[in-house]
C-alpha cells in the first residue's frame, strides 16, 4: 500500500512538471518553425527523426517529440508504473541532450486504440503546438500502437482546422504539412521518400541522445534478455556507446543507401553521393500539399 502511494505521488509530480513545461512551450510565438513528431512509444520518434530534430533545434526551431503510449510493457524484466516512469525519464534526458521538448501520454503500451477521445487528444496537441509540420508512423506498420498512432494523426489532419472540433483549443488557420517515417512494409504500398535529410554532421549527437534510452538500446526492451546485457556491454558506458554508434551507422546508413536517388535530388549529384547517414520522410496525402520550395523552408538544411 505504501509503495502504491509513493508511486502515485511520483506520477502526480511528473504530471505536474509536464503541465508547467507545456504551458511554457505553448506560449512561445516567434518566426521559427514548429515541428511535432509522434511516436507510439518512448523511443519511436527519437529513433526515426532524432538527427533531423537535433538539427532543427540547433537552428533555434521548436521541436516536440510525443510518445502516444507510456511504454509500460516495453521491457523483458520490468513493467507497469516503474517502467513507464523510467522510460519517461529516459526520453526527457534524450530531449535535454538535443534541445527538444518531449511529452509522454498516459496510455498503456499495447492498448492504443483509434478512439474519438484519442483523436481529440492528438488534435489538441497539434493545435496547442501551432504546428507547421507533423510527423508520424505510417498506418500499415507491424505494431498495432504504430498503426493506430498513424491513423490518429491522419484522422486529426483535417480536424485541426475545424473550429467546433475540440472547441476548447484554438483551431489552426492553416493546415500543417503531415509526413511519415520510413518503414520496410510493402502492402498496400511501400514507403516512397519525398525528402531525405543528411545527418552526417549531427550523427554523433543523435547517438548521444539515443544513448539515454538505456532500457531499450542496451537492455533490449521487450525482446531483450540477460544475454542482451552481455552482448551490448550494458555495464560499460564507453564500450556500449561504441556498439550503439556502429548499430546506428548501419541503420541510418541503410536509409542513405536505400534512398540515394532522393539524396541526389535534394543535395545534388556530388554531395548526394557522399552522404553516409540519413533520415527520410514521405508526404502524407492529407494536410497541406507543399511545393518543393516550401519543403526547403520546412527542412532548411540545404545550401
Amino acid at each position: 500500500m505504501l509503495h502504491s502511494l509513493r508511486l502515485s505521488t511520483l506520477v502526480l509530480a511528473v504530471l505536474a512538471m509536464n503541465a508547467t513545461s507545456l504551458r511554457s512551450e505553448e506560449e512561445t510565438d516567434d518566426s521559427k518553425l514548429r515541428i511535432i513528431a509522434f511516436g507510439a512509444h518512448p523511443d519511436d520518434a527519437e529513433f526515426q527523426c532524432g538527427g533531423t530534430a537535433a538539427m532543427w533545434a540547433k537552428a533555434g526551431h521548436h521541436v516536440k517529440l510525443v510518445s502516444v503510449t507510456n511504454g509500460d510493457i516495453g521491457h523483458w524484466d520490468m513493467a507497469s508504473g516503474p517502467l513507464a516512469l523510467r522510460r519517461t525519464a529516459e526520453v526527457k534526458e534524450c530531449a535535454k541532450r538535443w534541445g527538444t521538448m518531449v511529452q509522454v501520454l498516459d496510455i498503456h503500451d499495447g492498448e492504443l486504440e483509434p478512439t474519438l477521445e484519442n483523436r481529440r487528444t492528438i488534435a489538441r496537441l497539434i493545435r496547442n503546438w501551432k504546428a507547421d509540420l507533423v510527423l508520424s508512423h505510417r498506418p500499415n506498420d507491424y505494431h498495432p500502437d504504430h498503426r493506430y498512432t498513424g491513423i490518429l494523426v491522419q484522422d486529426a489532419a483535417f480536424m485541426v482546422t475545424v473550429p467546433f472540433f475540440v472547441p476548447d483549443t484554438k483551431p489552426l488557420k492553416k493546415n500543417p504539412v503531415f509526413m511519415y517515417y520510413p518503414d520496410r512494409f510493402t502492402r498496400p504500398y511501400p514507403f516512397e521518400p519525398t525528402i531525405t535529410i543528411a545527418i552526417d554532421d549531427i550523427f554523433e549527437k543523435k547517438v548521444h541522445g539515443i544513448d539515454a534510452l538505456v532500457s531499450q538500446v542496451y537492455e533490449g526492451g521487450a525482446n531483450g534478455s540477460a544475454e542482451t546485457l552481455i552482448q551490448r556491454r550494458a555495464g560499460d558506458p564507453v564500450a556500449r556507446k561504441e556498439i550503439l554508434k556502429q548499430s546506428w551507422m548501419r541503420r541510418n546508413g541503410g536509409i542513405a543507401d536505400r534512398y540515394r536517388d532522393s539524396l541526389i535530388e535534394w543535395y545534388g549529384q556530388d554531395k548526394g553521393k557522399e552522404v553516409k547517414v540519413a533520415e527520410s520522410f514521405q508526404l502524407c496525402e492529407y494536410g497541406r500539399r507543399p511545393s518543393k520550395a516550401e519543403l526547403k523552408k520546412l527542412f532548411p538544411f540545404f545550401d
